[in-house]
């Protein structure tokens, strides 16, 4: 038994776009040249714009990065209609994607400059700050060896609040090209009276980067604005990797409808409101479909959580579906982690929301209400449920704002118990300081008397979790709301119910999204952003997490950047560590 999906189309709106450029053929459409930002001076926000006739592009005079990494293999990409994708090459040092890869372990395995005797304050610590317009919530991606006007560049994408996306020189810290994907008249959103994004809403999720489609490869990004009589709108935007050009005749305008009784519905129909959503969780893409999940401002509102999905080459809205669509809430957002995939089914955990305890003989809710729920859905252009886990208390947990959805789901590889049998499990957490982990063949379903899930870990996360884990060498890292960042051991695919080692250091909230620095399975770091007054970087050793190789208060206001900043994730590739911050990108390596 399946539960199905809508299919809605989408509209086409034209952004502003204002940029400087590395030059390149093929672009369906050229932004405005302009000179390159300082690294000391945020670029100019005024809007330009769009030109009617190809505008004239300036080459870089900044140097080619300094590392030029063999690629790995040549992968073509599946073929879904629309753009034909193209064979590039596989880049080990590539982060393409929030957290590294779909099953959204964190893991960077191709660091061969960063190891635990050279983390430390004395030969490692901030190297400069790449500036913004806002608020950095997205994760930063990084693209190996990418040419721009016949010079290659290892290059470092930025989204900001303010509608702006950046491509930065990761060798020099230059910017190479800066588009605003607010049009002529619109501007980021004011945050609607509610301190969850605060002041502006722009591009908040993080996008996912596909270098086999377009001319140079492209970025997924969805952008809010406002316009002058107060209407909110959402894009989605294709945007090449080398010019910051609109592809695919980009961007579109978001806009959906299903049937149903629940909020945000009249006369049986669902209507998506634009004004009580965002996109906080890291856009999905997988075999050629771009899948995003919908939250409401601070949860609040008469509204449902809805999952889109829209075809990578078309950008024509191929699926929508309403978690609750016969309910209220369930906001996907998990703190902006991404829905994870194994390549054949997308995993996401939603929050507080309707949940039907009357199930059909199928054991599906009869309704179709999965509030506060892991869900499993198929990876297909217009997908379908098929399978589920809820919690056996998740209406009692959803009254009283448990809130299963504040922490993402991820895949671990598969696993053989103590009698060889092979299992493909995934985990997630929230609120109620447990960690559960189901057997993706068969989730578990609903029970009203108990959790019929592989495994229950309960109580292991003192406040919560309002972000993600990592995965290293069958260790899962969790940084819980105040609390320590743990490792906890995977045996005979059973995780494992007390820490092996912990950080000395208490999170404060919202606590960590670890991510992972490693030479294949040797030199494991374990990377964690500490929100605060003053924001901090800390690095630990994967194998004892009590011992800290560096924090980047260690060496006074050296290493400062700033104000911390909620739900970030450190991004490592090539010897350095990007962090988002509330006025840039904090970029740390080895210091001489």
């Amino acid at each position: 038994m399946v539960a199905c999906l809508g299919s809605c189309g989408g509209s086409s709106n034209s952004p502003t776009t204002t940029a400087s450029v590395g030059g390149a053929s093929g672009t369906t459409a050229s932004p405005t040249a302009s000179s390159a930002p300082s690294t000391t001076t945020p670029p100019s926000t005024t809007p330009t714009p769009a030109p009617t006739s190809p505008a004239t592009t300036t080459t870089p005079t900044t140097p080619a990065s300094s590392t030029a990494p063999t690629p790995s293999t040549t992968t073509p990409a599946a073929t879904t209609g629309g753009s034909t994708p193209t064979a590039v090459p596989s880049y080990a040092t590539d982060v393409l994607m929030h957290h590294n890869d779909l099953a959204r372990t964190g893991q960077m395995l191709a660091e061969t400059t960063l190891t635990p005797a050279n983390v430390n304050s004395s030969t490692f610590g901030l190297l400069r700050l790449l500036p913004t317009d806002g608020k950095v919530d997205g994760q930063p991606l990084f693209v190996t060896n990418l040419t721009m006007g016949g010079a290659v560049h290892n290059v470092v994408y930025v989204v900001t609040e303010h509608d702006s996306i950046y491509a930065y020189d990761a060798g020099s810290g230059a910017a190479l090209w800066r588009i605003s994907l607010a049009p002529t008249g619109e501007t980021p959103s004011p945050d609607p009276g509610c301190t969850d994004i605060t002041p502006e809403i722009g591009i908040t999720s993080t996008p996912v980067i596909d270098r086999s489609r377009g001319p140079n490869g492209t970025l997924y990004a969805v952008a809010m604005t406002s316009d002058a009589n107060g209407n909110v709108h959402h894009r989605l935007h294709a945007i090449d990797l080398a010019t910051g050009a609109e592809l695919f005749g980009g961007p579109t305008e978001i806009a959906a409808t299903y049937p149903g009784s629940g909020a945000e519905g009249a006369n049986g129909v669902l209507t998506f409101t634009p004004a009580l959503h965002t996109v906080r969780s890291a856009l999905t893409l997988v075999n050629g479909t771009i899948y995003m999940g919908w939250t409401a401002h601070c949860m609040s509102g008469n509204y449902i959580g809805w999952m889109m999905s829209y075809s990578a080459d078309t950008l024509k809205q191929t699926g929508a579906l309403p978690v609750t669509p016969n309910g209220s809430k369930g906001s996907i957002w998990m703190a902006g982690s991404g829905m994870a995939s194994d390549g054949t089914s997308i995993y996401f955990v939603d929050g507080n929301g309707t949940f039907d305890t009357t199930l059909n003989p199928q054991g599906f809710p009869a309704a179709g209400d999965f509030g506060d729920t892991f869900v499993k859905l198929s990876a297909i252009p217009t997908p379908v449920v098929t399978d589920y886990f809820a919690m056996y208390n998740t209406v009692a947990e959803s009254d009283v704002d448990g809130d299963f959805g504040s922490g993402g789901a991820m895949l671990l590889p598969d696993q053989s118990t103590a009698n060889g049998t092979v299992k493909h499990l995934a985990l997630a957490a929230g609120k109620d300081t447990n960690i559960y982990v189901v057997d993706r063949d068969n989730m578990g379903k609903f029970s009203p008397t108990t959790n019929n899930i592989w495994q229950e870990l309960t109580g292991v996360l003192a406040g919560g979790i309002w972000g993600s884990p990592a995965y290293f060498n069958q260790v899962v890292y969790y940084g819980g709301q105040t609390d320590t960042l743990k490792a906890l051991p995977i045996t005979n695919a059973m995780l494992a119910a007390a820490p092996s080692s912990q950080s000395a250091l208490v999170f404060p909230y919202p606590g960590a999204t670890p991510a992972i620095s490693a030479n294949g399975t040797s030199n494991g770091i374990v990377w964690a952003a500490e929100n605060g007054t003053i924001g901090a970087l800390h690095a630990y050793d994967a194998t004892n997490l009590a011992h800290e190789l560096y924090n980047s208060n260690q060496a006074g206001t050296r290493d400062q950047f700033g104000a911390g900043n909620k739900f970030i994730t450190p991004m490592i590739a090539e010897g350095k560590v990007y962090v988002g911050a509330t006025n840039g990108v904090a970029v740390f390596g080895l210091l001489h």
